[in-house]
């Protein structure tokens, strides 16, 4: 909502409504800090973003769609945002897979990932680049998920270039809430959770614990502890809040397993091969945020420390380079990551037109100790690298948005990034110093005479950095063999033409057409279960999202995406990015008429993906159907019934393809390696409010 058009608005509210007076106020007070309080007033759970968004390809989702999903993995929140795929190849403990625009974001390279501000990829991780561990994460405390796409804003940096998620955890909790959880598969949960007044704020708390084996024939006996405590005082827009996160975790892991051993009975396709596969992992963290808001200006300031630690061992090709011990490798990596980010933004405001220009400030510095070893059963063997990494970054950011009338709105914006890596290796030759940067400027275009309809047009730059080690290596530490360094910094560009829409009473649509290139891109190694940089890429892609509310007691959600992505070079072994998705889809219905009855069903297409670079071997496209259904006792006390799976299909959850050797094998056989989706399972969840 405009200036000039609250102006209006509140004098009118002051005649007709003290009430509206007083929230319009509020809205005023806030639309700096992106417009939290404005969408009180939207009706329904999907925020209408017209007027609001800078791009057709942005959103916000509310608590109440949140609160509705059926998720499996805390990670699988962040695909309420459409087109956004979320899967696992390995033990539940592990991070994620991620999947969108034609990217297979592995772990979270190229989406920028955030809780309250506080960034969840890892940079030089041991496993994989941008590594974005979400299992900390805790559904019930989530008031809201942020979701952009594209490199166009200048507010995003390192891996922001396929999109953002930043997801909003509650200051305070309107009732408090205690739930026991069980279901199939060893699965159990416990959560508490509640706020208390404390002072002049509140003191919310919350403790998790959670088990869950999975189908497998070796069970992932993944076990989870889970706790936050914060502080908050004042509001969204004028007050602070201190928060403390403790997680710890550990799991056996089925990673994936190849084909042939299943087509010629040697595996069922929930067996592993290395049944010592698996991991711990620990996340600590402080951090605070600050936040004041006038009429004419807006502040926010927000720092964190977080201590990582992930102990990871994996075997992806058995007995292909050491027959006698098998090919299984540890992967620690222990950081101490720390940052602070530091905005403000002014406001004017003309009898036409009116406009904020923010400055912004980011500072981040990781202190990395991170290693490869070869071993078997969790036992070390041998050393094939270990480093310590300090990499620092800076960055400065400016942007201006301004409505020169009633029609047209423009976002204009640029950031300087500085990266400094400095690598301290077991081998003098990967030891050294390296640094870069990158200026990434931005153009948002926003056309809306009509008041049910915008039209966008998006242009920006963006990059994800590399892998420290990388920008340093002088030899492959296996081999002894020289080898190339990658550049720390690689630019990537994007456009988008899109279109947004609520010409239908209760119906949102948007539509966006991209592409995005990339200078290198990073691909995973199966042999090495790492990153590395490749070939330069273009992504071509369409996006159509909707979500209607036909009916107070109905919604629904239907998201559909397409992407072409192929390398840019010319190469004998061909143009396609293996792993590189093209199709996605969703389709979710959700009941709740506020009575005792609700539920929800949630169709999920996940669609192929070449596998080599000929498209000669591919992926076949998976399809789950989940459900839920609540029952509320009596007041205050609720039943939550969840189906995943529900049709029971054998799918796979992630395909690659890539050679290895099972005992009795002479040879290294090429052979898609899959991970089956998790058969058809029930849990049920008592839920008391108080």
């Amino acid at each position: 909502m405009a200036p000039s058009r609250l102006s209006s608005s509140i004098k009118a509210a002051s005649i007709k409504s003290p009430v509206k007076l007083i929230v319009l106020c509020a809205i005023g007070a806030a639309q700096a800090d992106d417009q939290i309080l404005q969408r009180v007033l939207v009706e329904g759970s999907r925020g209408n973003q017209l007027g609001v968004a800078d791009a057709a390809s942005a959103g916000s989702i509310s608590q109440q769609e949140l609160a509705a999903r059926t998720v499996y993995r805390p990670g699988e929140l962040l695909e309420a945002a459409p087109g956004l795929i979320v899967s696992q190849h390995s033990g539940e403990g592990k991070a994620n897979q991620f999947y969108l625009r034609g990217f297979n974001l592995d772990h979270g390279t190229d989406l920028r990932t955030s809780v309250d501000d506080v960034p969840v990829n890892q940079r030089s991780h041991a496993h994989g680049q941008g590594w974005t561990d979400l299992n900390f994460l805790i559904p019930e405390l989530a008031v809201r998920l942020d979701y952009k796409k594209g490199p166009y804003s200048a507010g995003d940096g390192d891996f922001a270039s396929a999109g953002t998620a930043s997801v909003v955890y509650a200051n305070r909790l309107l009732q408090g809430v205690a739930s026991v959880s069980a279901g199939q598969n060893g699965y159990g949960r416990a959560l508490l959770a509640d706020s208390l007044d404390a002072g002049q704020g509140s003191l919310l708390y919350a403790l998790e614990v959670l088990h869950n084996d999975g189908p497998y024939t070796h069970p992932d006996d993944y076990q989870k502890l889970n706790a936050v405590l914060r502080y908050s005082a004042g509001y969204a827009n004028n007050g602070y809040n201190v928060s403390l996160m403790a997680y710890r975790a550990d799991w056996n892991a089925t990673d994936q397993i190849p084909l042939r051993a299943v087509r010629d009975g040697q595996l069922a396709r929930n067996d592993a091969i290395d049944s010592t596969d698996g991991g711990n992992s620990h996340r600590y963290s402080l951090s605070g945020g600050w936040r004041r808001t006038s009429e004419d200006s807006a502040s926010r300031v927000n720092a964190y420390m977080i201590a990582n630690q992930l102990d990871l061992y994996s075997n992806f090709s058995y007995f292909m380079d050491d027959p006698l011990h098998g090919d299984q490798f540890a992967q620690p990596d222990r950081r101490v990551t720390s940052g602070v980010n530091a905005s403000h933004s002014w406001h004017q405001h003309t009898a036409g037109s009116n406009s904020a220009t923010t400055i912004g400030i980011q500072l981040q510095n990781d202190n990395i100790f991170n290693g490869l070893l070869n071993t078997q059963a969790r036992r070390p063997l041998a050393v094939v690298r270990r480093d310590h990494i300090v990499e620092s970054s800076a960055a400065l950011y400016v942007e201006n948005s301004t409505r020169w009338n009633g029609a047209l709105r423009t976002v204009a914006g640029a950031r300087v990034d500085s990266y400094r890596y400095d690598v301290r290796s077991d081998r003098a030759a990967n030891s050294g110093k390296a640094g870069d940067h990158l200026v990434s400027p931005s153009l948002s275009l926003i056309y809306g005479p009509w008041q049910t309809a915008e039209l966008y047009a998006n242009i920006g730059n963006g990059f994800h950095s590399n892998d420290a080690r990388g920008a340093t290596i002088g030899v492959d530490p296996r081999t002894g063999a020289a080898v190339d360094k990658v550049s720390p910094l690689v630019r990537s560009r994007g456009m988008e033409l899109g279109a947004r829409s609520s010409w239908l009473p209760g119906l949102q649509s948007s539509l966006s057409l991209y592409r995005l290139d990339f200078d290198s891109e990073l691909s995973f190694v199966g042999d090495a279960g790492t990153t590395e940089a490749g070939r330069p890429s273009r992504r071509y892609g369409a996006e159509l999202s909707n979500y209607y509310k036909p009916l107070k007691w109905l919604s629904v959600d239907l998201d559909l995406a397409y992407a072409r992505a192929r390398s840019r070079d010319e190469h004998p072994e061909g143009d396609y990015i293996p792993g590189a998705i093209e199709g996605t889809g969703q389709l979710a219905l959700t009941v709740d008429d506020g009575g005792p009855y609700s539920g929800s069903l949630k169709l999920r297409y996940f669609g192929p993906r070449p596998l080599v670079e000929d498209n000669s071997v591919r992926s076949k496209p998976s399809l789950t159907l989940n459900a839920r259904f609540g029952w509320k006792l009596r007041k205050g006390l609720t039943l939550e019934l969840e189906a995943f799976n529900l049709t029971n299909r054998r799918d796979s959850a992630i395909d690659y393809y890539y050679p290895s050797q099972l005992k009795g094998e002479a040879a290294p056989v090429n052979d898609i390696h899959f991970h089956p989706i998790e058969s058809r399972s029930l849990r049920a969840t008592l839920v008391k409010s108080f």
